[in-house]
């Protein structure tokens, strides 16, 4: 086996064995605590420049197959596990993990205890990490000391500032198409869109046009739409000024909006509320989350390190331009940190979720989501 150091930012190590690429990567580090998809969650453009850290002991026991991927590639930007599977074992399974992360060189650390990895970022918090291994750990024929290595991490951007959405962005518009004729159409602006995500739209007859982050107003009209999507992402929504300039065209123009993940923080700021990173984020299948309207609890899917700041008690007046977009209020909280899960204005046909009703690996409380999309757009279209 071929040694690999795990380095924290504050100077904490972990020693393992390499799994996947062998060879250095940086970035922001994080934990998900899903016991399944970790297929989805490799290729999810959401993870762009962040170390994974999987808090299910087992991975890679049932291979990898070309069905569940969410993009066309793998986004981590390392992976780290406790137990790597030594075979995989599915009839779907077309390839080992480990290959498809040698492939794509992914590198990765295998062996370490990711349980008191993961309570350790609880406490902590996220922050910048480095997997070396193989020549990496080699200086002059010597082994590297562990402060050179964390020089090396501290050197690493951080995620606070970073406008990521046009690194993951589709460069070529493409169409989704629903089994029949379409009953709507949608524009979706790809900030790191998961595949799941059209198609869960096209199951319910929405005709779905993906463009670039980098899509104009006069882009979007000219495909004439019935409703506006803006998908998850990577990054800090801060920096994003294209495609909340973009969103407020959006809003100025009525057209009923949309948004999951990155998209419920682009539509706060576009409000006028601010965003903030949470401490440790929210990246997992198992977020218990109250829709405030009905008093229905749904576990959802979750893979976030920003919120919206915005008020919690009753409607509250948009902030942005003296209350251009009128009176808006959360509808959805997470129950664990009362963290904004939802917005929904109610002078605008526009609404958003922090989670993922796609919910590719997951589960599928929240999919009545795309249906409520669409009867926004009906609305709209019957009020014409």
């Amino acid at each position: 086996m071929t040694d690999a150091v795990l380095v924290l930012e504050d100077g904490r190590t972990y020693r393992g064995q390499a799994y996947g690429a062998v060879g250095t990567t940086l970035g922001e580090i994080v934990f998900n605590t899903g016991m399944t998809g970790y297929q989805e969650t490799l290729t999810d453009p959401s993870y762009h420049r962040q170390i994974v850290v999987m808090t299910a002991p087992h991975i890679g026991n049932t291979g990898v197959n070309d069905e569940d991927q969410e993009s066309a590639r793998i986004w981590v930007a390392g992976y780290v596990v406790r137990d790597p599977a030594r075979r995989a074992s599915n009839w779907r399974s077309a390839r080992t993990l480990d290959d498809d992360l040698v492939a794509q060189g992914i590198v990765g650390i295998s062996g370490i205890d990711t349980r008191a990895l993961t309570r350790h970022l609880r406490e902590r918090g996220v922050m910048r990490a480095g997997i070396f291994s193989g020549e990496a750990l080699l200086a002059d024929g010597r082994r590297r000391d562990d402060d050179d290595l964390l020089a090396q991490v501290l050197a690493a951007p951080q995620m606070a500032g970073a406008d990521l959405a046009g690194e993951v962005s589709t460069e070529q518009p493409y169409v989704v198409e629903p089994a029949g004729a379409p009953v709507a159409t949608v524009v979706a602006v790809d900030l790191g869109i998961k595949a799941m995500t059209p198609q869960r739209m096209a199951e319910r007859g929405i005709r779905v046009h993906v463009v670039p982050s980098t899509a104009t107003i006069e882009r979007v009209l000219a495909l004439e739409p019935d409703g506006v999507f803006f998908s998850n992402g990577p990054g800090d929504p801060a920096a994003a000024t294209h495609e909340i300039d973009l969103l407020r065209d959006v809003l100025d123009r009525r057209i009923p909006f949309f948004g999951i993940c990155y998209g419920n923080q682009l539509l706060g700021r576009a409000f006028g509320f601010g965003t903030y990173k949470l401490g440790y984020g929210h990246r997992g299948v198992n977020q218990p989350v109250l829709d405030r309207a009905t008093g229905k609890v749904e576990i959802t899917a979750h893979n976030h390190g920003f919120a919206v700041d915005a008020p919690l008690d009753g409607p509250s007046v948009a902030p942005h331009e003296g209350g251009r977009y009128g009176r808006v209020v959360v509808s959805h909280v997470d129950l664990n940190d009362d963290v904004v899960e939802g917005l929904q204005a109610l002078d605008l046909p526009a609404f958003s979720v922090q989670y993922h009703p796609e919910a590719a690996a997951g589960p599928h409380d929240a999919a009545y989501l795309f249906d409520r999309f669409l009867d926004l757009m009906n609305e709209k279209k019957g009020a014409a």
